[in-house]
């Protein structure tokens, strides 16, 4: 009986041992696989600040959709919300995301990143990449048509006016969206495709704004 017991103490002595080994393996493994990940996110954010450094100081991108393209310039005085913009643009962010707010005679507004998924419909508005973008108002900067300006949360729970984090839209009427001046960063013009934007303008609507048809980015690049 005796040597039963000391053969069950070996066996359990040797399993908690290899146990303990196995766990400080995972331990190190996790840690290493961590340190990768985090090293791998540097060499991104690296690689993408040399991109943007390598932009002109007021980048032209094609916004490309299914119903054509709008070649948009962003601003110098509104750097912030230009290299937020660009870094979206060349990451791929925009991609596949739907212009959910289309009012004819006023603006066309996209970048929810929730419109990606047709089953978060209720949630279209209110999506981003989680963070916002501090205001940045500049007097020469006004609503004229082809604007590109950020979307943002009402004044009540964003006193400050800052803008959304990846929302945007063009101004299709002018005369509609001067009163957004001063209350709304404007940081870009169209340059050609004006007839793009009145064409999405017109598309049928819901009671929500949303187009019937999708309307959809397809991607936003870097004119050549």
């Amino acid at each position: 009986m005796k040597k039963i017991i000391t053969i069950i103490a070996c066996l359990t002595a040797a399993a908690a041992a290899f146990t303990s080994c196995n766990c400080s393996g995972n331990k190190e493994a996790s840690k290493e696989q961590t340190a990768e990940a985090a090293e791998k996110s540097d060499k991104q954010d690296n690689d993408m600040t040399i991109k943007l450094s390598e932009l002109p100081e007021e980048p032209i991108f094609d916004i490309v959709t299914n119903m054509g393209t709008i070649k948009v310039k962003l601003y110098s005085k509104t750097p912030k919300h230009r290299d937020n913009f660009a870094k979206l643009a060349l990451e791929h962010f925009y991609d596949g995301i739907l212009f959910h707010r289309v009012i004819n005679g006023f603006m066309i507004q996209a970048g929810d990143p929730y419109t990606k998924d047709a089953t978060k419909a209720d949630l279209y508005g209110t999506g981003g990449p989680g963070y916002t973008i501090p205001a940045e108002f500049v007097n020469e900067y006004y609503h004229k048509k082809g604007a590109l300006a950020a979307a943002r949360r009402g004044d009540a729970a964003n006193p400050k006016k800052a803008s959304s984090g990846s929302q945007f839209y063009i101004v299709q009427d002018e005369m509609a969206c001067l009163p957004l001046d001063g209350d709304y960063t404007v940081f870009g013009e169209t340059v050609e495709g004006f007839d793009v934007i009145d064409k999405i303008a017109a598309v049928q609507t819901d009671r929500y704004d949303r187009p019937y048809e999708n309307v959809v980015i397809l991607s936003i690049n870097l004119a050549e």
